[in-house]
């Protein structure tokens, strides 16, 4: 099972690059962050026309997450109301269109474009970490359901110095700073692991190049767009890439996807054995 996120960027301007990469790549889940539109002019028929199913949720010109799915998307939450209908915080939240989740095979994926924060000290800044600290009190909540989770999307989060190009000048600032990593990691707990890290230890892996001072063209990155497995899943787990290719497009996002492959559902192994003696029976061997 493969799943991705991708910070597009806004979704009607960069729909025939999303639609070319799921033909090519064909993941069974693609989460999007940043779609910009609101939900009456999302561009459903262009998903519907290749089978998908879809939710999406999402503002004008801002913000915006959307699951595009070759699965069926089942008991799906939008914002923190999703999970804390009654917190008056999480209402003032969700507001900002920043949350969706779903039922994906068996697995609560929970997809989020978490705030820049703007600079230190201002009140984009103070949104973020009141914004983190509620991710932290919605997963808690979705938590005593015990579902498998995939937490993933666009965190704006550096989490530590080797992911960022520049950590000696840039640590401490905006998307590298203490209060922030802090804030994430405690959102994960110990229940959620960065499947990327599990595979590649390695620095000058990113995610996003500004659009300012040639960050691409002199592979100036970040790696802000991560994939947080539980334990079931990472030990399932295969693989996990950054599609850095399609940073390079004609008119791109400023982020490249991000995928994950996952041996998911799991076959008991005396269903397998039942499976094959099935298979056998029918072929007369």
């Amino acid at each position: 099972m493969k799943i991705a996120t991708w910070n597009v960027n806004s979704i009607r301007s960069r729909l025939p690059q999303v639609l070319t990469w799921l033909d090519d790549v064909k993941p069974e889940l693609l989460c999007l962050q940043e779609t910009k539109v609101d939900d009456p002019f999302f561009p459903q028929e262009e998903f519907a026309s290749r089978g998908y199913h879809f939710s999406f949720h999402g503002q004008k010109a801002y913000n915006g997450v959307a699951l595009i799915s070759m699965l069926p998307l089942e008991d799906v939450r939008k914002g923190f109301i999703g999970e804390l209908p009654t917190n008056k915080e999480a209402a003032i939240l969700s507001e900002q269109k920043r949350v969706i989740s779903s039922l994906v095979g068996g697995i609560r994926v929970v997809n989020v474009y978490v705030p820049n924060g703007s600079e230190l000290n201002s009140e984009k800044y103070s949104y973020k970490i009141k914004w983190l600290n509620c991710l932290d009190h919605y997963l808690k909540v979705q938590a005593k359901r015990d579902e498998p989770i995939c937490l993933l999307g666009d965190f704006n989060i550096a989490l530590e110095a080797r992911d960022i190009h520049n950590p000696q000048k840039l640590s401490g600032g905006i998307m590298a700073s203490d209060q922030e990593r802090s804030a994430l990691i405690n959102v994960l707990g110990e229940r959620l692991t960065d499947v990327f890290r599990v595979f590649e230890p390695d620095t000058n892996h990113w995610s996003w190049w500004d659009y300012r001072s040639g960050a691409w063209d002199r592979d100036k990155g970040w790696r802000i767009d991560h994939i947080y497995l539980s334990e079931e899943l990472i030990m399932q787990a295969k693989n996990c890439i950054i599609d850095k290719k399609t940073r390079g497009n004609s008119k791109p996002s400023d982020h490249a996807p991000v995928i994950v492959e996952i041996s998911w559902p799991q076959i008991d192994e005396d269903e397998d054995e039942d499976e094959d003696e099935d298979i056998l029976e029918l072929f007369n061997y």
